[in-house]
């Protein structure tokens, strides 16, 4: 497939043109030599795009770097400093860069949020938490209730271990609000939508009184932890629809 192809491809269920509140630059980022004839025959997938994800990706024969986090927000940067250093990484070999970031928290089917919601077996799971307009998150209810402790077990199946926790609510948690990454501010549409527990990834500190006195459990999962569950998916996704060769480049960043 062609990096052209790729792109309809992807955008036929992330749909960035539904997305248009999103600060990210949705879709290719940086193309390749030739997007409508050189043939990608490796994907990689990663959280960030970096100098670092770039460099691994073009090791492992990738032609194509998909990420959540791209390297184009809002205006025009001038490619000076860092930023010439990880765009250089990318001409050099020739890789491609595709970045989904709000369509890819918001996605049903292979999204962050809707992706952590299937992993802890919610069930009459619904669209949750608005932010600049766009409706990102999901809300539904555990089949049995649990206690935090648990539903971190269930959140990290393999091991990993949340950031923080903080149990201020029920010590039976059924209903679970759920917005990945960087949406510790939100705790509080997650209190009104009547939620027991809610799921992000990262809480500053001026949100930890506030959430003690809201009465509800928080798990923040970690930034990273949380978002690479859409990339993986995604990754998923590819192979079994177009069979091409994948790989995800790993690189937390313990945040």
């Amino acid at each position: 497939m062609t990096l052209t192809e790729l792109d309809r491809y992807f955008n036929t269920f992330l749909q960035r043109e539904n997305f248009s509140a999103d600060p990210s630059r949705n879709g290719i980022q940086i193309a390749n030599s030739a997007p409508d004839s050189k043939q990608i025959t490796k994907v990689a997938f990663a959280v960030d795009a970096c100098e670092a994800t770039a460099r691994q990706a073009a090791q492992a024969g990738a032609q194509l770097l998909f990420v959540h986090h791209g390297l184009f927000w809002g205006g025009c940067d001038t490619i000076t400093g860092i930023h010439y250093k990880r765009i250089k990484a990318f001409l050099k070999n020739d890789l491609a860069l595709y970045a989904s970031h709000i369509p890819l928290d918001a996605n049903a089917e292979v999204g962050n949020n809707y992706g952590i919601a299937a992993r802890l077996g919610l069930e009459d799971v619904q669209p949750f938490g608005l932010w600049r307009g766009m409706k990102l998150g999901a809300i539904g209810r555990l089949p049995k209730a649990l206690t935090i402790d648990e539903l971190e077990r269930k959140l990290f199946p393999n091991g990993e271990k949340a950031a923080h926790l903080f149990p201020f609510g029920k010590k039976e948690i059924r209903t679970v609000a759920v917005i990945s990454g960087g949406a510790g501010e939100d705790f509080n549409q997650a209190v009104v939508a009547g939620a027991d527990a809610y799921i992000t990834g990262e809480v500053g500190h001026e949100e930890y009184h506030p959430i003690e006195e809201s009465g509800i459990n928080v798990i923040a999962g970690g930034h990273y932890q949380t978002e690479t569950v859409g990339v993986n998916l995604v990754r998923a996704k590819l192979e079994k629809d177009c069979g091409l060769e994948t790989v995800f480049i790993d690189i937390p960043t313990r945040l």
